[in-house]
């Protein structure tokens, strides 16, 4: 499965990338609007800081042509950039339009299996479904992922499965175990992929050895 990082800061992409476990991006304008600079400027140095890495850049506008200028701008700033558009009727419109034009796309608040068909159906490249935000309400976020799948694979579609609002390692698991492609997170849940008390406490353990019998390398 593909690890991508759900962030605008640049600062966080780059301790990210530095570990060499990430394959790409995602913001949103959310997040590019707390990162404090530009769109433009902020997605190309996320490029650069992640070399050969899917980085989703979403458009805005909510009326086809609008968005089809946007969209159409956005993709022309690096070969990187996937476009990442609403699941709302121009939305799907304008999948099937980029794809027709060989634009990667991501397609983002899919919340269904009816959504994600839609979107595999226009031609998305990624179809991005949330499960913290269905789980905030007492619902099963990874429900519909695990349809997602299942149904992306018995009908051939290209479109890979991206798990997105994960809010704790557990997500990733599930995520998994239901065969999605890509996992998106904040840094805070990539680090915690890291973490196991059992890991810690066996570093120590052979860390006081090494240094009580006085070893040293070379």
């Amino acid at each position: 499965m593909k690890l991508f990082l759900d962030t605008g800061d640049l600062a966080e992409v780059r301790e990210a990338a530095a570990w060499g476990v990430i394959d790409g991006v995602t913001t949103n304008p959310t997040l590019i609007a707390k990162s404090g600079r530009g769109f433009k400027e902020t997605v190309l140095a996320i490029c650069e800081a992640v070399p050969g890495g899917a980085i989703s850049a979403e458009v805005v506008a909510t009326e086809y042509d609008a968005m089809l200028k946007e969209a159409l701008e956005i993709a022309s700033w690096h070969p990187q950039i996937v476009v990442k558009v609403p699941l709302i009727e121009p939305g799907v419109r304008l999948v099937n339009t980029l794809t027709e034009r060989g634009i990667r796309t991501n397609v983002t608040l899919v919340f269904t299996v009816t959504q994600a068909l839609l979107a595999a159906k226009a031609g998305a490249t990624y179809i991005s479904n949330f499960v913290g935000r269905v789980d905030d309400v007492s619902g099963d976020g990874m429900e519909a992922v695990r349809e997602t799948v299942a149904m992306v694979e018995e009908y051939g579609f290209e479109s890979e499965v991206l798990v997105a609002s994960v809010r704790h390692p557990k997500h990733v698991v599930d995520a998994l175990a239901a065969g999605a492609h890509v996992s998106t997170m904040p840094l805070s849940v990539l680090r915690q992929l890291f973490k196991h008390p059992l890991t810690d406490s066996g570093l120590k353990r052979f860390l006081d050895d090494w240094n009580a019998a006085g070893l040293t390398i070379g």
